[in-house]
């Protein structure tokens, strides 16, 4: 992958973001890589650091399709948020956000209705730094940043921002689209998911996606395994199976291609790619996307069955004393 062809705005940018930084008392570490910047960097924008643009271009060589999958992956995100905004969802919580692009969450949720409220969470400073372009809402809708790790769920649901911006007992798509891969450990992965979806109201959505090395050609897993390279430890894979645990107790849901206001019958775990997309668009390579992802409904809860007492448990009927 070739560096980006400007330069400049690059040197501008370090300069202005460094300023804004030391205003606001953020301490930004620029040698280091961070995700939500080298994402930022394979989606085309100039919110990077050297160390970011170093690391993306370091893993592009070991997957020359890092770049595709990750604009496939943020194309599925603006998909399912307008799909759950038609489903008649007007509450998201988008945990790992990353920095301000095209098509925001709210931007496309308020499209749809200009009510729709919108909290934001992430860890990195510099997000924190351009949270006033995410919370720029509608007068009729709302939007919060919260400054939180996806590691501490607990702490996220009990922000007074979230409270004040989202009601819970309402359903709301819970967007962890591509951040579930920067949690290395399975069970605390598949904890912090359990506890943000037991806060949901039954309705809600949960959409997801999630790195895999499952259909990625041998030869690339290998060079992205291997080796010493700025991003290495950064990211864990997780195969289908691994993938689909995420949705435990929730029902798949997805728009027929042929009709978008109709749902698919039984629809599964897939590729990114395929999620909601038009029946004319041309598919590109599984193995070029090689992220699993799809969104899901909480169901209502079942009734719960009383069972009549068995004879042994019965009471004796009472009868009155013989005079």
């Amino acid at each position: 992958m070739a560096r980006h062809p400007r330069l400049s705005p690059y040197v501008e940018f370090d300069e202005v973001i460094g300023m804004r930084a030391a205003r606001e008392g953020l301490i930004i570490d620029t040698t280091v890589p961070h995700p939500a910047r080298r994402y930022n960097y394979w989606l085309g924008g100039k919110d990077n650091f050297a160390a970011d643009r170093e690391s993306g271009d370091a893993i592009a060589v070991r997957w020359p399709d890092i770049v595709f999958a990750v604009r496939e992956n943020r194309a599925f995100l603006q998909r399912a948020v307008h799909y759950a905004a038609t489903r008649g969802i007007r509450q998201w919580l988008d945990i790992g956000t990353g920095l301000p692009t095209a098509d925001n969450t709210h931007e496309v949720a308020q499209r749809v209705d200009p009510a729709s409220r919108i909290v934001y969470v992430d860890n990195d400073p510099l997000v924190l730094v351009h949270a006033r372009a995410l919370l720029n809402s509608t007068p009729q809708g709302a939007t919060a940043y919260i400054d939180a790790d996806l590691r501490d769920p607990k702490k996220i649901l009990a922000d007074p921002d979230l409270s004040t911006t989202l009601g819970l007992k309402e359903p709301v798509a819970l967007n962890l689209v591509a951040i579930l891969h920067f949690v290395h450990d399975n069970d605390q992965a598949y904890a912090v998911v359990e506890t943000l979806k037991d806060a949901l109201a039954p309705g809600s959505l949960l959409v997801l996606s999630h790195g895999s090395y499952d259909l990625m050609p041998r030869a690339h897993v290998q060079a992205l395994t291997s080796g010493d390279y700025p991003g290495q430890g950064d990211f864990h894979a997780r195969t289908h199976n691994e993938v689909s645990r995420y949705f435990d107790r929730f029902e798949l849901v997805a728009p027929d291609p042929e009709d978008p206001n109709v749902d698919l019958d039984k629809p599964e775990l897939g590729l990114v790619s395929d999620w909601g997309r038009a029946p004319g668009e041309e598919r590109p390579p599984p193995q070029s996307v090689s992220t699993w992802g799809a969104v899901a409904r909480k169901p209502e809860p079942r009734p719960t069955r009383v069972s009549p007492p068995r004879a042994s448990q019965r009471q004796a009927p009472v009868t009155a004393p013989t005079p």
